[in-house]
Order: C-alpha cells, then sequence, then structure tokens
C-alpha cells in the first residue's frame, strides 16, 4: 500500500474536488450546446445523439456525485487522523485509497473521450 504524507493527500483531494466541479461546469456548457443543436436539427440521426449525450451529461454528473462524497470521506479521515493526534502531522503519513485513485483516474479517461466525442458530433451538426 502506498502512502503519502498528510498534507499532500489533503492536496490531491482539493485539486480533484475542483476539477469535478470544473467538469460539471463544463457540462452545463455541453447541455446548453445540445439545445442548440436540437433547436437547428431535428433529423431523427440528430436526435438519436442527442439523447445519446443527455444520458452520458447525465451519468457523468451522477459519477461525479459518487466521487466528491467518496473523497469527503477520505478527508474526513485525514481531519479524525490530525484531530486525533495533533503532533508532528507535517511528518505523518497516512495510506493512499488507490481505489478512489483509479476511480479518478477512469473517470478523467472516460470523461476526456466523452467530451471529444460530443465536440466531434457538435462541430459535424453544427
Amino acid at each position: 500500500m502506498t502512502q503519502k504524507y498528510l498534507k499532500d493527500l489533503h492536496s490531491d483531494h482539493s485539486e480533484w474536488i475542483q476539477n469535478l466541479q470544473f467538469y460539471r461546469d463544463e457540462i452545463k456548457t455541453f447541455k446548453h450546446r445540445l439545445e442548440e443543436i436540437i433547436t437547428q436539427n431535428t433529423k431523427m440521426e440528430v436526435t438519436a445523439n442527442v439523447e445519446h449525450f443527455q444520458n452520458q451529461f447525465i451519468r457523468q454528473n451522477e459519477v461525479i456525485d459518487e466521487l466528491i462524497h467518496d473523497i469527503n470521506a477520505e478527508e474526513k479521515k485525514l481531519v479524525e487522523n490530525v484531530q486525533n493526534n495533533a503532533v508532528a502531522t507535517d511528518h505523518r503519513k497516512m495510506d493512499v485509497n488507490e481505489k478512489l485513485v483509479d476511480q479518478m483516474t477512469t473517470f478523467v479517461k472516460i470523461y476526456s473521450e466523452l467530451k471529444t466525442e460530443f465536440n466531434r458530433f457538435a462541430s459535424d451538426t453544427l
């Protein structure tokens, strides 16, 4: 099991939360773009793709919520660790939640692929 300093874990968690909030905002922009696409083009093929992306954006927002929840749970463990022993927190390490790291890595990969796919669709449609 990998370990990191408490401050480094906290930094990772903060960065992940910021990135996830950015992705959530970006999804809002994509949804608005979908609305523009559907009003300008009502072909069945386009409508089916719009529905596909709507569903994908809903699912990505759900995953973001789950990840934020899990990150906050890990952050709570950090706080409890410090509260239970406030001495030398700068030099103490904790186990890295490898499952959460993998989940974040997988999410970013899937989200990036979806973003590329959506941008290609949007540019081909408009």
